[in-house]
């Protein structure tokens, strides 16, 4: 096996190495039905080193996090072989009693998604004091301080007031910063980051990554960190670890590992990471700023005008509304045939709000018309025939798929819902979609969980298309899939429009992937619609500083590339709550100011 390269290419020294993984190996079953899940595993790290650990789903990667943790579920897989040395002691070999003084003290773990890490019934400061309490024999207001500490540290604004807070009442980035702060409040060693940035926006990411980097430098903390994103690989890691199928394929040290990969998998892996500036950047034909059609352009599938949605906030003893959530604040565009428009900005933007509404999932104010017809005052008929025209492929296949019905017939129940065909033409044809987005049609008797993430998404796809509808609103529908699965999905939605002149309104945070797939862009914040263009012009002459500030915190794929330190943003963010008293929202959209756009005079 080769040795294992630091970021300057020479071997980690034993003196700096805190970790050590030596041919591990995970199985679970036995006899004739055991199956090795990780197998013969082995790589060091070095203090204040961060090793990258990638690959696909299944890969193994998320297992070996949980063996060094000591968290494996049981019953289930097992540690057969190999050995996990902490300094000099083996954790494979401590008890659990053992193991929960070390796990939190000395190696700690940032989980993927912190709102189910998270205990939503304790506040923010109960969750951290709990977990300084259980390893320092501290008073209350000492554990208290300690973690009022620890969220200064990973740059909470009013830390003293989230300690009193619950994680619902924080956005996803304030709730990745408390997980990352309970990692760090003890001073751990060794911190393991799985996926911990993958479900967070484009410049939220930014600053946990910048934060991370920076607290490493302040505490030389080693950093295990597993993630699918080859572009963070290349922001974050010295050294870099390749899985396949639970055997690693290749490591080394970053940059020669991206710039001279040794092995097809690995260059695979490289190809398919979506770049900023390959998207052929051609321009269309004109359009006005608020996305209406410009000269040359086709008639559109759906238009939409000053489109508006609020959400009431109930309060007081009798539940009276007392303020309302300004969601969607008047916008308009348009989305052609044949044609993809993106619509981009950070979580709670209204991106999601605004699909729902088109598809008609909530209520809304302002004008929408699907293939020529108003949806507005429509009979319980009519609105059924409009949705035939409007289908959403959702973020998570999984959780979008019944579990207990056979694929084929999830794929063919618009077709029974709308009493289209007989019994052997819907059969036919969900055959026919199944073969169209790459699946066998035997595999219609198959159930959800006995396919890939990738393979639902397509199953998803299938099912969308089973109508043949006009519009089909993607809604982040590749954000949690590998960069190889994404890429092949992004092709067929891409083959499918130039079969079937399909129009999209793709939804995403992802925006390397937005600007490969997209024909037109708008830049949602706040409810409202800062910029809009086509590809060509957000990309390659981005007007709006907040859109500048989208593109600049994607992370390139190219470790000679690394950016300088994200900026933070600066100031209070405006709020969408808007209380009866309070005057009309408005903003000025020309511009940001300390990094948030700033209300209007």
């Amino acid at each position: 096996m080769p040795a294992l390269a630091r970021g300057d290419g020479a071997s980690a020294a034993s003196s700096d190495r805190v970790l050590s993984v030596e041919g591990l190996t995970i199985a679970v079953g036995t006899g004739e039905r055991r199956r090795v899940l990780v197998d013969g595993l082995s790589f060091t790290l070095g203090r204040g080193e961060t090793l990258c650990i990638a690959g696909e789903s299944g890969s193994g990667k998320s297992l070996t996090s949980l063996a060094i943790m000591g968290l494996l579920p049981q019953p289930g897989p097992v540690v057969a072989r190999g050995a996990i040395r902490l300094g000099g002691e083996d954790l494979v070999a401590l008890d659990e009693r053992a193991m929960r003084r070390v796990r939190g003290d000395r190696i700690a773990m940032i989980f993927q998604e912190p709102m189910t890490s998270l205990n939503p019934v304790l506040t923010i400061g109960r969750q951290l004091t709990e977990a300084i309490e259980a390893h320092r024999p501290l008073r209350s207001g000492e554990a208290r301080g300690l973690a009022l500490a620890a969220l200064k540290a990973v740059r909470i604004p009013e830390a003293e007031r989230r300690m009193g807070q619950y994680p619902h009442e924080l956005s996803g980035g304030m709730r990745q910063r408390v997980m990352i702060a309970m990692a760090l409040a003890l001073e751990p060693d060794v911190l393991i980051a799985d996926e911990p940035t993958t479900a967070l926006d484009v410049t939220i990411q930014a600053e946990v990554l910048g934060l991370l980097k920076e607290i490493q430098a302040e505490r030389g903390t080693a950093i295990i960190l597993i993630t699918h994103d080859m572009g963070v690989v290349a922001e974050m890691a010295d050294r870099v670890v390749v899985m396949r199928e639970g055997r690693m394929v290749e490591t080394g040290a970053v940059a020669p590992l991206f710039a001279r990969p040794q092995e097809d998998y690995t260059r695979a892996l490289l190809a398919a990471v979506p770049r900023m500036g390959t998207g052929g950047l051609q321009d269309e034909a004109g359009g006005s700023a608020n996305g209406t059609p410009g000269a040359g352009r086709t008639a559109p599938v759906a238009e939409i005008r000053d489109l508006t949605v609020r959400f009431p906030l109930k309060g007081g003893l009798f539940g009276r509304t007392v303020a309302e959530v300004h969601a969607v604040a008047g916008i308009s565009f348009d989305i052609e045939a044949n044609r993809t428009l993106s619509l981009v900005g950070e979580s709670g933007c209204g991106k999601s709000t605004t699909a729902k509404a088109i598809a008609g999932l909530v209520a809304y104010d302002g004008r929408l018309a699907v293939a020529g017809r108003s949806a507005q005052d429509l009979t319980v008929p009519e609105r059924k025939a409009l949705r035939r025209d409007v289908q959403m492929i959702f973020q998570d296949p999984f959780a979008s798929l019944d579990p207990r019905c056979r694929v084929g017939d999830l794929v063919g129940e618009p077709l029974v819902i709308h009493k289209i065909g007989s019994a052997g033409e819907r059969r036919e044809r969900v055959a026919s979609l199944f073969e169209r987005v790459g699946l066998q049609p035997d595999a219609m008797r198959r159930y959800p969980h006995q396919f890939s993430g990738g393979q639902r998404q397509r199953i998803c796809i299938a099912r969308a298309l089973a109508l043949r509808p006009k519009l089909i609103i993607a809604d982040e529908s590749v954000s949690a899939l590998d960069v190889s699965v994404q890429k092949r999905v992004l092709e067929l939605l891409k083959e499918l429009q130039a079969e079937f002149g399909i129009a999209y309104l793709f939804i995403s945070h992802d925006m390397a992937v937005v600007e490969n797939i997209s024909d037109r862009v708008a830049v949602m914040y706040l409810g409202q619609i800062v910029e809009t263009g086509t590809r060509a012009q957000i990309f390659g002459d981005p007007r709006h500083s907040y859109t500048r500030r989208l593109i600049d915190a994607v992370p390139v794929p190219d470790p000679s590339r690394r950016r300088p330190a994200f900026a933070r943003m600066a100031g209070d963010i405006p709020s969408a709550v808007r209380r009866p008293n309070d005057p009309p929202a408005r903003f000025d959209l020309r511009d940001v100011g300390g990094g948030h756009l700033v209300a209007a005079e």
